[in-house]
Formats: structure tokens, C-alpha cells, sequence
């Protein structure tokens, strides 16, 4: 990455920090120490601006890099616990079962599943259908999609097709 060629560390420290960070459940502080055993003095600060500059740009990079997924979806959501608060994950697989995209909310509701779709879409291609469960919230927000986009995504309505998702 050419963001990475003036900077005071080598670009394979701060990278091997940020990716440490952002796959491993580490804090700055543990990094610090980990790289402060291999003789690497960086402040868990260092890190954590590293961390907030290179993942949207990693992020995209990879995006761009991303195997094309197939033109049949399985799309769910589900509620997990984050930091002590419920938070919607709505997440999208092809019908191999490899990972379209996904992305927590605080709502479940029309917008955010219409948020969801437009940005998996955006990122791997529309899909000729999409198998969901009952969910109001997603024939709705596919729905909403059709309607703006002008596009004609089967909605199926399947529990078991759904299941390779969980």
C-alpha cells in the first residue's frame, strides 16, 4: 500500500498489527506488549490510529479482491449481544454457503434490511432470487429494492433453504 511509505514503522509491523487487531479478540495494550517482546517499541495508541485508518481501506481492497458468490441467496438475521446491548446481524450466503456480506444493526425494520441489501449488492452483483424465512422486515426491505432499483429479485420463502445460514 503506498499509504504505508512514510510512516516511522515498516509497513509489514503496521499491517501485521491492524490484521492481529482486527482477526484476533487482542487489544492495543496486548499488541503492544506482543511487539514489545519482539524488541518493537510501539505505543498501544499507534495502534489503535492504525487500526482506524487502514480497515476502511483493507476493507475495500479486499472487496475489490472478493471470489464472485452465486446468483441464488440465503438472507436471515438474527439477535446477538454486543458489548451488553441486543443488536440485529443480517447476513446473506450464496447457496455454496460462502459469506455474501454482513452487517449489525440496532433496528430490525424495513430500512435496515434495505440498507443490508443495497450494500451486499453493491459489493457482489444482484442476485436472480433470495430465499429469507417469514421475516416482514426482509420481503419488505426486497421489496423496496425492486421497486427503486426497477430490478425483479425472486423473493422464496423457504425455512429450510434458509438454514445454511445459521
Amino acid at each position: 500500500m503506498k499509504h504505508l511509505k512514510y510512516k516511522q514503522f515498516q509497513a509489514e509491523i503496521i499491517l501485521l498489527n491492524v490484521r492481529w487487531y482486527l482477526a484476533y479478540p487482542l487489544s492495543f495494550r496486548n499488541l503492544e506488549e506482543m511487539m514489545s517482546d519482539r524488541g518493537i517499541d510501539i505505543h498501544h495508541t499507534s495502534i489503535y490510529r492504525w487500526v482506524q485508518e487502514y480497515s476502511p481501506k483493507l476493507v475495500k481492497n479486499f472487496n475489490k479482491r472478493k471470489r464472485p458468490v452465486s446468483k441464488s441467496w440465503r438472507m436471515d438475521e438474527t439477535y446477538i449481544k454486543v458489548r451488553g446491548k441486543w443488536r440485529y446481524l443480517y447476513r446473506a450466503v450464496d447457496k455454496q454457503g460462502k459469506t455474501v456480506d454482513f452487517m449489525l444493526s440496532s433496528k430490525r425494520d424495513v430500512s435496515a434490511a434495505a440498507s443490508f441489501l443495497c450494500r451486499a449488492i453493491g459489493n457482489n452483483g444482484i442476485p436472480d432470487k433470495i430465499n429469507i424465512d417469514k421475516s416482514g422486515a426482509n420481503t419488505a426491505g426486497i421489496n423496496l429494492y425492486n421497486q427503486i432499483e426497477s430490478t425483479n429479485i425472486e423473493i422464496r420463502r423457504c425455512k429450510y433453504l434458509n438454514n445454511i445460514v445459521a
